[in-house]
């Protein structure tokens, strides 16, 4: 997937927007199938703070999901030992909703 890098105008000078990463560990999807041995780690691109605080409040509220962060450098992880699916806002939209949409009652 290619990074769009966007420019903004800000004061007379063109700064790179800032991209944010939310992290986590897929407990169910760990250890099995495309991930036998390894772990699954799903990494969603947010274009803003916001976006990534509300990405991180949708994972806390999937019981799968565990080890949730949120990082300003695009991790990368060994193939050997780990299994990475890569996404946005385009892929996982349901995750980028405020009205926490996984939420159990």
């Amino acid at each position: 997937m290619a990074i769009r890098q966007e420019l903004i105008l800000k004061g007379g000078f063109k700064m790179k927007q800032r991209k944010y990463y939310v992290v986590m560990t897929d407990k169910f999807m760990s250890g099995w199938g495309m991930a036998k041995d390894k772990i699954n780690k799903l990494v969603i691109e947010c274009d803003s703070w916001d976006d990534a605080l509300t990405v991180k409040a949708n994972a806390k509220d999937r019981a799968e999901m565990k080890y949730i962060n949120i990082r300003q450098a695009k991790p990368y992880y060994q193939s050997n030992n780990y299994l990475v699916s890569y996404g946005s806002k385009l892929d996982y939209s349901t995750w980028f909703k405020k009205d926490r949409p996984f939420k159990r009652s």
